[in-house]
């Protein structure tokens, strides 16, 4: 039986939602063993002068607990 434990972050991106997952993907698993899946529970812009300048996700990244 394995146990799963879900946090949430936020990661942000200059050049796309994609890129901002990735980041925030790979940012997660330095410090998390175990990384499983993620949920994107939301998708926002950051609008300067009428353009955007930052793409950012919310998302629920699950890992799995190890003993020890």
């Amino acid at each position: 039986m394995s146990v799963a434990r879900v946090t949430e972050i936020t990661s942000s991106s200059k050049k796309s939602f994609q890129d901002a997952i990735e980041k925030g993907i790979a940012r997660a698993a330095k410090t998390l063993k175990n990384v499983e899946g993620a949920w994107i529970q939301d998708q926002k812009i950051v609008v300067v002068d009428g353009k955007i300048a930052a793409y950012r996700v919310n998302m629920k990244v699950t890992f799995i607990l190890t003993d020890g």
